[in-house]
């Protein structure tokens, strides 16, 4: 079998049309749900006994199920909830909606992890230094602990970013016409899966590697930042 680059070059000009849509599936999840992440990971280190074991509830779930499980349930649950109890249609709201959301929980419970273990690995010397010459704790956690946090959290969103970038494929499941779903009505209208499959894999590829770079200059912005503020307050 001989592949059509002609139309590899095709289904790449079609697929970087929905390149902003993919893009938008994928992160505004990641940035809703790093303000889950962040609730959920204080309760996690909390001792509210009975918030904090429906916060690990919520993350063993999460973590442990697969992403294709949330978007099922949130759509199937969601239009049955509101169709038996509400009698209410949800056939007017739009089917990423749906995926948004399921994306949105998913990415809650995975960054509550990366921010919790971010905010342990500051030593507790630093903490008690900070408050020993008159911080707050609001002072030591904006000054001290968010900013280390983040640095050490960085690799770990970078490989979120990645994986939640891949996990947008599976929404065409539910008609959703991101990359991957854009691809198949390329492919089934021409017969050409390969060449389809082919264009949309270089998108990803390129795209994965766009954050990555991206991750590593904003890891180093950071923490030459953090260190001049180390610099300056000594």
């Amino acid at each position: 079998m001989q592949l059509d680059f002609n139309f590899i070059m095709y289904a790449l000009k079609e697929l970087s049309k929905v390149i902003p849509f993919t893009l938008f599936l994928a992160f505004t999840p990641i940035i809703l749900g790093f303000v889950i992440g962040l609730i959920v990971a204080f309760i996690r280190m909390s001792d509210l006994k009975i918030i904090k074991a429906c916060a690990n509830f919520y993350v063993s779930f999460y973590r442990g199920t697969p992403v294709i499980m949330h978007i099922f349930i949130i759509y199937f649950g969601f239009t049955n909830l509101a169709q038996e109890v509400l009698n209410v249609s949800l056939n007017g709201i739009p089917l990423y909606v749906f995926v948004l959301i399921a994306l949105t929980l998913n990415a809650g419970a995975f960054l509550s992890e990366i921010i919790r273990s971010g905010i342990l690995s500051v030593s507790k010397g630093q903490i008690e230094a900070a408050q020993s010459i008159g911080m707050t704790m609001s002072q030591t956690f904006r000054r001290i602990i968010f900013p280390q946090a983040i640095v050490a959290a960085i690799p770990n969103l970078t490989n979120i970013c990645t994986a939640f970038l891949h996990a947008t494929s599976i929404a065409f499941l539910i008609s959703v016409t991101e990359i991957t779903g854009t691809a198949n009505i390329i492919a089934a209208s021409n017969l050409k899966f390969l060449e389809a499959f082919i264009a949309a894999a270089v998108i990803y590829w390129v795209i994965s590697i766009l954050i990555e770079v991206l991750s590593a200059k904003m890891e180093k912005k950071v923490t030459k930042h953090i260190r001049s503020g180390v610099v300056q307050n000594t």
